[in-house]
């Protein structure tokens, strides 16, 4: 199985200029990997990366998508970007449900599923995030697989498991490993990624502080089919070496 390394630049870079300088970078390490490279830039840059990658005399195992998508194609939604919006830019993933939009934007699981429900229709691939938040994990093992298997029944309610196994991937982000330079052992998250699944019958990529330095100890384990990655993914030298780590795996 093709390891998949998912960017998501969050509010970065800070001009269109540097987001192509960086996504140059990334399709240049990606060339020739045998690692599944996808970066998710900020919605005002995806029409000049779209541009760019348009370009590209090579593709293969290189694409783009976005951050977030709106729950209806059209209508009087101010700042909103539908699904067929990004699949006319040719997009080809999504990310859903992360726990910053969760926790800054109030985003439920309700909203959550009815985004996954419109882009799996207009055939966007979704990478789905859940995870559980610190005061929950110190209540063990259980209890933070009860909170992400409740996550899981809520987001992907209606959702064929056929459908899910083809389309959507899991990225497992403890809440309390994002952005605080302190992620999850590698055992404690090979954990969570086989309740995920067993019970979503999806692949897991690992997210959450993850760096070249231990993005090898995470992706090594045959439950974890990548990662996800936030503040090491806009550092062109650190991501493209995450890439050669990765794809020697």
């Amino acid at each position: 199985m093709r390891k998949l390394l998912v960017a998501n630049w969050k509010e970065n870079p800070k001009t269109e200029k540097q987001a192509l300088k960086l996504f140059n970078h990334v399709a240049k390490a990606a060339k020739g990997s045998s690692v599944e490279v996808v970066i998710c830039p900020p919605f005002v840059y995806i029409e000049e990366i779209s541009a760019a990658f348009k370009k590209l005399k090579s593709k293969k195992n290189f694409s783009f998508g976005a951050q977030d998508v709106f729950w209806e194609e059209k209508g009087p939604y101010t700042s909103e970007v539908g699904p067929k919006m990004l699949k006319s830019l040719g997009a080809k993933y999504v990310i859903v449900g992360h726990s910053e939009r969760r926790k800054w934007l109030h985003e439920t699981d309700a909203m959550v599923n009815k985004k996954i429900k419109l882009a799996l229709r207009d055939g966007l691939k979704i990478i789905l995030c859940v995870g559980e938040p610190i005061a929950v994990r110190r209540k063990g093992f259980a209890a933070a697989e009860k909170f992400v298997k409740n996550q899981l029944k809520k987001d992907l309610a209606g959702i064929p498991p056929t459908q899910a196994r083809r389309d959507v991937t899991i990225a497992y982000e403890p809440i309390w490993a994002i952005g605080t330079g302190r992620s999850d052992k590698p055992e404690d998250a090979m954990r969570i990624a086989k309740i995920i699944k067993k019970f979503a019958k999806a692949n897991v990529l690992y997210g959450g502080s993850v760096n070249r330095r231990n993005i090898a100890d995470f992706v090594q384990l045959k439950e974890i089919a990548g990662a996800l990655v936030g503040g090491a993914s806009i550092k062109a030298e650190e991501f493209g070496k995450m890439i050669k780590i990765v794809s020697k795996r």
